[in-house]
């Protein structure tokens, strides 16, 4: 079980100094990844047709594809996942574009973790449609690896339309891993016919989660799929779980199946990037026994 970091997105702040301190202590303490959440605007949850997610405008994000380009520079063997870049609000060829010039820069370190989000501010500011980001993903992950595994693409989608058009460069990975985020029932049908993994959002690792890894397995059996050769990245909010609890709950995700496993230190309460980093360091010295 790959042991990663989540990157405090709305804590670290802004100081480059800082983040490249953050990615390289994690990385010298032997961490395998790092996972860093997608968000392009937050807004006002007091609006017209509200919002109930829990980030708005007063939570800072950092855009995943720019910090990776940057964070591919400053260390050398850091696995970076979005967990998870909200796809269909993106333009596809875009999308293709971004992952590849990661994955070149960082010599293959890209993990792109998708999911359809809550957000519909940013699909409106975005200009995409909302009602039908579920379908829409679907073609688009189907794009995706035929824009990074051929030269010239020609594909005629219902919603996507190339003609003898390619990346240049193509990426180290082809394709490069997808891994989905999402509970729904049509989430796990499309990620057991596309995805190499999940990205568990559950916050323990329990009946209900036992449950939704099933009907995993199950789809990934209709798709004629091994269940052994996908993956589970659930990850340990330490803000809701005391110190004395992050074996056991590790060692119970170990028990599911769980590949990897990251530790969230974010809403725990700290008021600095060290607090962050001292956390990382003590959750290492606990769970990686």
């Amino acid at each position: 079980m790959k042991l990663g970091v989540v990157f405090p997105q709305t804590e670290i702040g802004t100081d480059p100094a800082v983040i490249k301190d953050y990615a390289q202590t994690a990385e010298g303490l032997g961490y395998e990844y790092l996972l860093a959440f997608d968000h392009v605007l937050g807004a006002d949850p007091n609006r017209p047709r509200k919002l109930t997610g829990p980030y708005t405008y007063k939570d800072p994000f950092h855009e995943p594809f720019v910090l990776f380009g940057y964070l591919a520079g400053v260390t050398q063997t850091l696995e970076l996942a979005t967990g998870v870049i909200i796809l269909p609000q993106r333009q596809t060829a875009l999308v293709a574009k971004q992952a590849t010039e990661v994955d070149v820069l960082s010599g293959g370190r890209l993990r792109l973790g998708v999911g359809i989000g809550w957000n519909h501010v940013e699909y409106q500011a975005l200009n995409k449609n909302f009602g039908n980001r579920g379908k829409r993903s679907e073609e688009q992950v189907i794009l995706l690896k035929e824009l990074w595994t051929t030269e010239l693409v020609t594909f005629n989608g219902k919603y996507h339309t190339i003609e003898a058009a390619g990346l240049n460069p193509l990426p180290v990975q082809r394709p490069i891993p997808i891994w989905f985020g999402g509970s729904a029932d049509a989430a796990l049908r499309r990620m057991a016919r596309l995805g190499d993994g999940w990205m568990s959002s559950s916050r323990l690792p329990d009946e209900n989660t036992e449950t939704v890894l099933n009907k995993i397995r199950a789809y990934l059996q209709e798709a004629g799929r091994d269940p052994a050769t996908f993956g589970l990245d659930p990850w340990i909010v330490i803000g809701k779980h005391p110190e004395s609890e992050w074996l056991e709950l590790a060692e119970r995700w170990r028990a599911l199946g769980a590949t990897h496993l990251g530790v969230n230190t974010m809403r725990a309460g700290f008021t600095s990037p060290q607090q962050h980093i001292e956390a990382i360091q003590r959750f290492k010295e606990i769970v990686a026994v």
